[in-house]
């Protein structure tokens, strides 16, 4: 079963770190969003490899917006 990875604030997509298929530890940034003119950083929930990333860099995003799939 997938582990979704949310915003835990609204903001823009600033820059997505991992790829589709790539492997990540608990706490490994996947992607880094901007918010207050702000850099916050996305980590992963879980190990595991990432399935889907749901969004695009400069897309805005809403607090709790699911942002990728890790599995």
């Amino acid at each position: 079963m997938a582990t979704e990875v949310e915003a835990l604030i609204a903001g823009t997509l600033w820059k997505v770190e991992k790829a589709v298929g790539d492997a990540v530890e608990a706490f490994d940034v996947i992607m880094i969003l901007e918010s207050m003119k702000m850099e916050i950083p996305v980590e992963a929930p879980c190990a595991g490899t990432i399935k889907e990333i749901r969004v695009q860099e400069g897309e805005a995003i809403e607090e709790g917006q699911v942002l990728a799939l890790i599995e």
